[in-house]
């Protein structure tokens, strides 16, 4: 089974952002002879990231695509994302640019949500030092364009993690470790 994992690149004041360096861990790491990984990092610009998110659906077709990204309000938190929404992208990428009708698919569905349950996943995990939420709104951002379009694209067999900052008790290594917990249990889910 091919799986793939998205991280970003730098952005504003981050230089080093914890979800690249958490993709690069679980990279090292791997998710068991079965699982065929396949890493990129994903710059913080709507459109190139759509360009390589509509690339790997169509050229890869995975079973499952991961995207992993920075929540900048959150401490020692892991966010896991249910659905992308379409519309409200007002903010301005890296570039200075923000998409076409502040959205990410012109007359895509208001929202598409993962065939991932991330309540199912919530329940069944249980990561020391650090919490675990679900949410439902994964920021309007670069991290939700990005989600969203490969709900499309991939028919809903995608799902989005935020992570923490790095920081003294949060290290990659640490994210790393979180992320294949994680990963393992959505795979299952998969079947």
């Amino acid at each position: 089974h091919l799986s793939f994992f998205a991280g970003f690149g730098p952005f504003r004041q981050y230089l080093v952002n914890s979800s690249w360096e958490a993709v690069k861990e679980l990279s090292k790491r791997g998710l068991g002879e079965n699982i065929d990984l396949q890493v990129m990092q994903l710059p913080v610009v709507y459109q190139k990231a759509k360009e390589q998110i509509v690339k790997i659906w169509t050229t890869l077709q995975p079973l499952l695509a991961v995207h992993v990204g920075l929540a900048l309000s959150s401490t020692a938190l892991i966010l896991l994302e249910q659905c992308g929404k379409n519309k409200g992208y007002q903010e301005r990428d890296a570039c200075g640019l923000h998409p076409e009708g502040a959205c990410c698919v012109l007359r895509g569905p208001e929202k598409i949500e993962s065939t991932i349950n991330m309540k199912t996943l919530w329940k069944n995990i249980s990561l020391e030092g650090i919490d675990i939420i679900i949410s439902r709104d994964a920021g309007r951002y670069v991290c939700d364009y990005t989600y969203y379009t490969s709900l499309y694209y991939g028919n809903g067999r995608a799902a989005f993690i935020h992570v923490p900052p790095l920081s003294k008790s949060v290290t990659a290594d640490f994210l790393g470790k979180a992320l294949q917990t994680i990963i393992l249990a959505m795979l299952e889910q998969c079947g």
